[in-house]
Parts: C-alpha cells; sequence; structure tokens
C-alpha cells in the first residue's frame, strides 16, 4: 500500500458522505411533496412532480458540495448534466415505483392501507433512483475529467 492509497479512500468516503447529504435533501423533498401533489393528482405524477420538485431544491448542492463541481466555473455545463443524469434517475424513480406498487405492494400487502402501499413503492424508487444519480454522476465524472481517454487509451492519439 502506498502513502497516497489512504487519502484516496477518505476523499471517496467524504465524496460518498457528502452526495448522500445531498441525496437525503433531495430524498427529503422528494417525499414529502409527493404526499403533498397525491393529494392532487395520480400516483404516477405525484411521483413525477415530487422528483422534479426534489432536482430543481437540490441542484446547487448537488453541483457545490457532492461533486465539487464549484471549482468548473460552468454551471450551465454543470446543469446540462445534472439534468440529464436526473433525466434518467427520475424514470427509474417513476418506473420502479409504479412497478413495485403494481406488481409487488398491491398484489402482496393488500391489508396495508393504499398510503403506506404507495409510499414503501416511492421509497423503492427513490432508492433506485439514488442509485442511477450516483453512478451517473460518477461516469460523467470520470468521462469529462480525462480519466476516461486515459482508461480507454483514448489520450494523445490526435498527435499520432
Amino acid at each position: 500500500m502506498n502513502s497516497s492509497e489512504p487519502k484516496t479512500i477518505e476523499v471517496k468516503k467524504k465524496s460518498f458522505f457528502t452526495f448522500f447529504l445531498t441525496a437525503l435533501l433531495g430524498a427529503t423533498v422528494n417525499f414529502v411533496s409527493q404526499i403533498f401533489y397525491r393529494k392532487f393528482f395520480n400516483f404516477d405524477t405525484s411521483v413525477l412532480l415530487g422528483y422534479l420538485t426534489a432536482t430543481v431544491v437540490s441542484f446547487i448542492p448537488t453541483k457545490n458540495y457532492a461533486f465539487s463541481a464549484k471549482e468548473t466555473g460552468n454551471t450551465g455545463r454543470e446543469a446540462v448534466k445534472f439534468l440529464a443524469i436526473a433525466l434518467v434517475a427520475w424514470g427509474v424513480q417513476v418506473g420502479m415505483a409504479v412497478a413495485t406498487l403494481k406488481w409487488v405492494a398491491n398484489p402482496y400487502f393488500p391489508a396495508f392501507s393504499l398510503f403506506w402501499r404507495e409510499k414503501a413503492s416511492h421509497v423503492v424508487g427513490m432508492g433506485f433512483s439514488f442509485l442511477a444519480n450516483y453512478f451517473g454522476h460518477k461516469l460523467l465524472t470520470f468521462r469529462s475529467t480525462g480519466m476516461y481517454d486515459k482508461f480507454t487509451g483514448r489520450a494523445g492519439r490526435g498527435s499520432e
């Protein structure tokens, strides 16, 4: 083990922890706002609106803290990346929440009220969305730092 490995491990732990905290903020906004939206819309739409509300609220904390993107000075580019990942994660969340409600919660837990079946299904969707967000940001960070080119051997090919 070389001397830089412990630092790298600490940086990775801190990165995941800060991502987790910003995700917790987003999840809280998502969860609470979905309950509010459910009073006016069907389950699918309320999950969608809850996710969109959380996306708007959590953009700045995610940009500034979770992935240290504030140093790039390019908020527009960061917003596009954030929204692209959010769009994929939104599809994951809504799809998993609806599927869980339809194929797990309703048939296997009919004794629970619809409210609790929907909440549990929403949380399942949020969990899968968290993973999609985390790995999406990691992949785009990996690709945008030049590490992808180094990893795939593409760096410096233009000068050959």
